[in-house]
């Protein structure tokens, strides 16, 4: 991680609550207008566009201390600084290198401990320094402790104040209350040299699912969609896990008896889901699965209940997705709360139990806002120094200890193309910079972008007039495409509400170019005149301004079809509806868990785990053995865009490597 970035001025921020407004759809409520479409997500998606909905600015409450809950117990993650990140970071590079003496050679977590971990002795000394202080101090996972105490012991020892804030139930979002530092809690000098950030004193809910509904209407208008199809003949819209394992090339190694068999896949996730919805999704395409194979584990307490507005569809399709392609794997799903501090202790808990071969998620934030949601976020000045700087340290660094353990990490690249701020925080409030997510943009997990398949979409306007627009190949998914739909509405771009749907991709401003990319033709640097600013404050209030010319991490890796316009159905029951099967879904949030699946699959097939999943396939293509000759196991996306990056005959930080030919890289990866 680029952590001197931070420390040199180059992001100036300013994150004053009192001063910030959002929108409902710019957190991510909001409901489709009803339409002529089949039945759909049932107000969990906002349609394109922001919302002009105001949403109630929190309220400081003020001092839990001064309303007399000094005394509440509260925990908090702290995050412990590995004692060799370099020589982690190269050793999960080569553990995962064909031809590397140390290829495949994974470690256990003693072995991870004992070569990179943290110094023990200093662990011992702040832990008690920590229990003499008046906490209850646990270590669940080799780069955590869990501090618990009272409220008052809390901010003296970290010597900062804790606030109560609120905000208000509108008639499109619930409301919910949350707790804050005011300033950046402090690492006390005596632990600081071991402990290098705290994460969870801001318990607001900071993440969105990367899933999203077509919409019935463009700028308030109703828009019909028919049932156009795919080129394997199924209707687009309702495409199940097998037409997926057809698009991709699944069947012939399903067919030889590689089908998840004695696998472990993992889900990690923010909101609860219903298992059952699941088993009915794979029993309706009757698949055999095996049975009783959903394990559900609970962090941080869990995220509460099933719910629409927790995301639970989200939970609901990374499991019918990614165990309906892996039909006799074991899936462990890890739930947690909808936090900073939830997160992290999500993904710290999968690596430390180290059971599940394959891992993937789809919730996600701006990269540049993981701790601290301008919208939502709290009065701490300096967002960087605050929390968010500790937890991409914190994520990061167990992400390569997963790594190190051969274990295969996804996550969703992001629905708002090359604009990642976009669809949560608009287009005219703030700026648009160019920007990606996290944690898609972290270097040791494989980002997953998507695509949209060909095939001729036709839309029914007012007056029964028809209009279609072909799509004549696979392209990377970009609302640009459906210009042709705006000027028959007469409607503009910003009217339309198209910008900038799509695949997530561009450039890392946090994360250095990994090894993999170095070099690799198509690889961008960060754009100059970059900033995110609010533009209806006087002055402008400017939140972070972009390097220029960075030479960061580029997303996304790996593409699938994710359009919902060309999208898939889903089993859910909804806590405002009760079960429907939604239809005409997509986003990114499908491609992570669809690579969780194709992993886990590919590594029944090499009889072993495949670690930095990455690593493997951009050597494949760096040498040209993956994408030419007769049966190519990477194909290029070489149509489309994201609304800034174009696809080309190779990578590109809107197509990455393209989509996989999952029989042919079964044979390549054996």
């Amino acid at each position: 991680m680029n952590s001197k970035l931070f420390k040199s001025g180059i992001a100036a921020v300013a994150l004053m609550l009192s001063s910030t407004t959002g929108s409902l759809a710019q957190l991510g409520f909001g409901c489709p207008v009803p339409g002529g479409m089949p039945s759909r997500d049932p107000c969990l998606e906002p349609a394109p566009g922001v919302s002009t909905t105001p949403l109630a600015k929190p309220v400081d409450m003020g001092s839990l201390t001064a309303q007399g809950r000094g005394g509440e117990t509260m925990s908090v993650t702290l995050s412990l600084a590995l004692g060799n990140l370099a020589g982690a970071e190269a050793m999960m590079v080569r553990l995962a290198t064909p031809g590397d003496a140390l290829f495949h050679q994974f470690m256990t977590p003693a072995e991870i401990r004992a070569s990179f971990g943290p110094n023990e002795a200093e662990v011992s000394k702040a832990m008690s320094i920590l229990t003499l202080s008046g906490f209850e101090v646990e270590r669940p996972t080799t780069t955590t402790l869990t501090v618990t105490g009272p409220v008052s012991t809390m901010e003296r020892v970290f010597n900062t104040e804790l606030h109560q804030f609120s905000v208000a139930e509108t008639d499109m979002a619930p409301g919910f209350t949350f707790h804050a530092a005011m300033a950046k809690p402090t690492i006390p000098q005596s632990i600081a040299g071991i402990v290098q950030g705290t994460i969870g004193f801001n318990d607001a809910p900071q993440f969105k699912s990367d899933k999203m509904a077509a919409p019935s209407s463009f700028g308030g208008t109703p828009v019909a969609a028919a049932l156009n199809t795919a080129s394997d003949g199924t209707p687009f819209g309702v495409l199940t896990v097998k037409d997926f394992d057809t698009l991709y090339d699944v069947n012939p190694i399903q067919a030889q008896g590689i089908n998840g068999e004695g696998r472990t896949l993992a889900v990690v996730t923010l909101a609860a889901f219903t298992p059952s919805d699941a088993q009915k999704y794979w029993d309706s395409l009757n698949l055999v699965t095996k049975p009783n194979r959903i394990t559900i584990v609970n962090v941080d307490g869990g995220p509460g209940a099933p719910s629409d507005a927790s995301g639970s569809d989200e939970t609901t399709l990374d499991v019918e997705q990614s165990g309906g392609i892996a039909p006799q794997a074991d899936i462990i799903v890890y739930q947690a709360p909808s936090t900073s501090q939830g997160f992290v202790d999500a993904f710290a808990k999968a690596v430390e139990d180290n059971v599940a071969d394959t891992m993937s998620v789809s919730f996600s934030a701006p990269e540049i806002f993981d701790s601290n949601n301008p919208v939502i976020g709290t009065t701490v000045t300096d967002v960087f120094d605050g929390e968010t700087v500790s937890f991409l340290q914190a994520m990061h660094e167990v992400f390569v200890l997963g790594a190190l353990q051969g274990q295969s990490l996804f996550a969703s690249a992001g629905d708002s193309g090359a604009f990642d701020t976009v669809r949560r925080f608009g287009d005219v409030d703030f700026t648009a910079p160019l920007s990606i997510n996290y944690p898609g943009g972290d270097p040791a997990v494989t980002s997953a972008g998507g695509t949209t398949l060909p095939g001729t979409q036709q839309f029914t306007l007012p007056g029964n007039k028809t209009l279609d627009i072909n799509v004549p190949t696979e392209r990377v998914w970009g609302w640009d495409y459906l210009e042709p739909l705006c000027d028959a509405l007469d409607e503009t771009l910003a009217q339309c509400g198209i910008f900038s749907v799509g695949t997530g991709g561009g450039v890392s401003v946090f994360f250095n170019v990994p090894i993999t990319q170095i070099g690799l033709r198509g690889v961008q640097l960060s754009q100059p005149g970059q900033t995110f600013t609010e533009l209806d404050t006087t002055p402008p209030t400017d939140f972070f301004n972009f390097p220029a010319n960075f030479a960061g991490r580029n997303t996304p890796d790996l593409e699938f079809n994710a359009d919902p316009q060309t999208g898939y159905e889903i089993f859910y029951t909804s806590s405002v509806k009760g079960f429907e099967v939604l239809t005409f879904i997509g986003g990114t949030s499908f491609v992570s868990p669809q690579l969780n699946g194709v992993a886990t699959l590919l590594g029944q097939n090499a009889g072993h785990r495949l670690g930095l999943f990455t690593v493997p396939v951009y050597a494949l293509a760096r040498t040209g053995i993956a994408t030419l000759g007769p049966n190519p196991a990477l194909k290029f996306v070489t149509t489309g865009d994201n609304w800034f990056f174009t696809a080309r005959d190779g990578f590109s930080p809107a197509g990455g490597l393209g989509t996989i030919d999952v029989s042919n890289m079964a044979r390549l990866l054996k």
